[in-house]
């Protein structure tokens, strides 16, 4: 015997020992398989078949073995054999390129050099015994895989499990893609859309358009004399809520004019004596400095109520209209009085450098609901109840000079008449270039005052769809906020392009 020869004949005894005791291996499986007698001896007996002699690994007229003989192969094949099934399984490897030739059957006495790492998945039945006799063994390339089954049995000792890829799921039906995070929240229903905005009254939009084109030239020395566009002012007090805006007209906007509208809004005092004043003025059109006309009104007679705040508040709420209507003439004249000064000093004339002025008192103790109203020149009074509006703008009763104030104060020029100022032409002018205005009402709760200027008091008397669109908007159970107010505000209306101021005042 060659030295090959009795290597393979230890190496074929190693084999029948480790299967031929529980009868899983290929050897004593049946008479037939020729390895019997090797498989009842002693596991030490060392007896070796000879050479060329079948051991069992399958029939006689089985081709040779495709697989390699190695170390690797054969603890794959003791996996295999002594495992759960698909242990030790490892791929086939890719075919090659050419094709394989048809194996040919070999005689029955040729050696068989098949190991188990080859045919122990091909011979092996469902049961683990050897395949029936006869049955060809095929290249390991062309073998089917076996099935991707999870291990369920112990782990042999010592040997880490293979680790295998597991078989990808089952087709399924997609999934619909679903957007996610802030206002991807399922809705019943389409929201329908808003109403568009209403940006005019009438058949034909106004003449210029509706947003600022051209700035007001600036003085690099007075800088503080700029008038921004628009102003918005709100407050709450009591049982009262007041929103004010303030914005200059459509022709000023194209013409690069400054806002001749003025708007003053000042509380005096704190607690249930507080006194709220708002004023609206408007200067003279085409008149170099009228907006400085306009804001010293409002400066001055601002200043005059804060100093008589105390006074005024306490006649609000005794509800003494004689007393304050001549408290707040003697005030209003003593603006009108300052301006006439301010003109003289600037070297304008008097009828130029002056403003109409309205003025609003609203005490914000809750329990008093008496507004006061006054002021001298044009503009609107309105009051808004049940939807409709009532034109509360009282009727003139006097013209001309004042009553004497009989405690002028020290700021004041020297009079040499009742209600007029001291200085040449004195007399040619009265001191208020229109009649003075009172009104004294109680406020109804769902009331809402409106108090404005002359550019928006217009169209509100001529335009009676204007007057629709803003009672609509206005007759609401809560009062607009600043935005709301001011879109509704500045309504436009063909054939009104002048600036134009609101406060309104709501009753809860």
């Amino acid at each position: 015997m060659s030295e090959q020869g009795a290597r393979r004949g230890q190496e074929d005894d190693w084999w029948r020992q480790l299967y031929g005791e529980d009868g899983t291996g290929g050897a004593g499986d049946g008479p037939g398989a020729g390895g019997g007698g090797a498989a009842g001896d002693a596991p030490g007996s060392g007896v070796a078949p000879a050479a060329g002699a079948p051991t069992g690994a399958g029939p006689a007229d089985a081709g040779p073995a495709e697989a390699s003989d190695t170390l690797d192969e054969r603890v794959a094949s003791v996996l295999r054999t002594v495992g759960p099934p698909g242990w030790g399984y490892r791929p086939p490897p890719p075919p090659p390129p050419q094709p394989q030739p048809t194996p040919q059957p070999t005689p029955a006495d040729a050696p068989d050099r098949a190991t188990p790492s080859g045919d122990a998945p091909d011979r092996a039945t469902p049961s683990g015994g050897a395949p029936p006799e006869g049955t060809p063994s095929r290249p390991a390339s062309e073998r089917p895989a076996p099935p991707e089954e999870a291990p369920t049995g112990p782990v042999p000792p010592g040997e880490p499990p293979t680790r295998r890829v597991p078989p990808p799921p089952p087709p399924s039906e997609p999934i619909p893609l679903k957007a996610t995070g802030p206002g991807t929240r399922q809705r019943d229903a389409a929201p329908s859309a808003p109403p568009p905005a209403v940006s005019y009254i009438g058949d034909r939009p106004p003449t210029y358009e509706a947003e600022p084109a051209a700035l007001p030239a600036a003085d690099p020395a007075a800088l503080d004399e700029l008038v921004p566009d628009t102003a918005l002012e709100g407050a709450q007090y009591g049982s009262l809520t007041l929103r004010a805006a303030s914005q200059r007209g459509d022709s000023a906007r194209y013409r690069g004019e400054v806002r001749r509208d003025a708007l003053l809004t000042a509380r005096f005092g704190t607690g249930r004596n507080a006194l709220i004043l708002v004023a609206v003025a408007t200067g003279r059109p085409a008149v170099e400095g009228a907006h400085r006309a306009a804001r010293d009104a409002c400066g001055w007679i601002g200043g005059a109520v804060g100093r008589g705040c105390t006074q005024l508040a306490e006649d609000i709420r005794a509800d003494r209209r004689g007393e304050l209507k001549a408290g707040l003439q003697r005030l209003t004249d003593r603006s009108y009085g300052k301006l006439r000064a301010r003109a003289l000093e600037r070297g304008a004339p008097p009828e130029q450098y002056t403003a109409a002025l309205r003025c609003l008192l609203l005490p914000a103790d809750p329990d008093c609901r008496t507004r006061v109203f006054f002021g001298v020149g044009a503009g609107g009074l309105f009051r808004l109840r049940d939807g409709a509006w009532t034109d509360l703008d009282p009727v003139a009763t006097d013209h001309g000079a004042a009553a004497p104030d009989p405690d002028p104060a020290p700021d004041d020029p020297a009079r040499t008449g009742p209600g007029l100022p001291s200085g040449p032409g004195a007399a040619e002018y009265p001191v208020r270039p229109e009649p003075f205005l009172f009104h004294a009402a109680f406020a109804r709760p769902g009331d809402a005052l409106l108090l404005c200027s002359a550019g928006l008091a217009e169209p509100l008397r001529q335009e009676p769809a204007f007057a629709a669109h803003l009672a609509d908007r206005w007759s609401t159970p809560e009062p607009p906020g600043l935005v709301p107010f001011l879109a509704t505000a500045q309504l436009r209306a063909k054939g009104h392009a002048r600036d134009r101021t609101a406060v309104a005042v709501w009753e809860a």
